[in-house]
């Protein structure tokens, strides 16, 4: 089954997780340099409204834990990078899937991106778990892409008619679990026009077996597995 993005991304999770501290700058710079053509990540805001990457959103100082939105920048620890310190670091030639754990963070992320260049916006990927709350925020930016990130199981209402309520909300994408899809479920949401993405694959037969499916982006710790079965899907 053919994919509507060609080739399919390929999105490292926090980084290259598996081979170096997760959602720092070291873990994307290497991701890269082994050959993921996406990064993934969640964004929080701080306190003065700087879109930051983190995944727990939690700053730990002793036996004190404080949420990101509570601090400024200048206080969190230097592991945590800034959406701005992402693009300054790696460039901009890359997709960006963001899981968007703070609802504020939305449009902030979106203006940084916008001041990293032309085009950058279009290899944004903006996900959270509720699609009406992701369709909300189609008026902020025309290019940037939106991702509903949810479970085959948590579509009460069925996927087809799930896939014409992200066509008719401007969301791109559906980001499910690697086991949640069949080939059956790409062609329906590629029949709506939806990019498929597939999560948790961390083992080459799983991510073969997406990409024989059709999806257009998997999310894996393992960069090197997961470039290794893009280029053998691609053969």
């Amino acid at each position: 089954m053919e994919p509507l993005l060609r080739p399919p991304i390929g999105f490292a999770h926090r980084g290259a997780r598996a081979h170096a501290p997760d959602n720092t700058l070291e873990a994307f710079i290497l991701a890269l340099k082994l050959g993921a053509t996406g990064l993934e990540s969640d964004v929080w805001l701080t306190s003065d409204g700087v879109p930051v990457l983190d995944h727990d959103g939690v700053v730990r100082s002793g036996l004190r834990r404080r949420p990101i939105s509570a601090v400024t920048r200048a206080e969190l620890p230097p592991h945590i990078p800034t959406l701005e310190d992402l693009y300054a670091t790696c460039g901009t030639a890359f997709e960006l899937s963001l899981d968007v754990k703070d609802e504020a963070a939305a449009q902030p992320t979106i203006a940084v991106a916008r001041a990293a260049g032309d085009g950058v916006a279009r290899r944004l990927w903006l996900c959270h778990p509720e699609w009406e709350l992701v369709g909300s925020w189609r008026p902020l930016d025309a290019d940037v892409r939106l991702v509903d990130s949810t479970r085959i199981r948590k579509m009460k209402e069925g996927p087809e008619r799930r896939a014409a309520n992200l066509a008719d909300a401007g969301i791109d994408a559906v980001n499910m679990h690697a086991t949640d899809w069949t080939g059956g479920l790409t062609t329906l949401f590629h029949r709506f026009e939806r990019c498929c993405f597939g999560w948790d694959a961390q083992f080459e037969r799983v991510l073969l077996a997406l990409l024989i499916m059709g999806v257009d982006g998997v999310f894996s710790d393992h960069v090197d597995r997961m470039v290794d079965a893009l280029a053998t899907a691609q053969r």
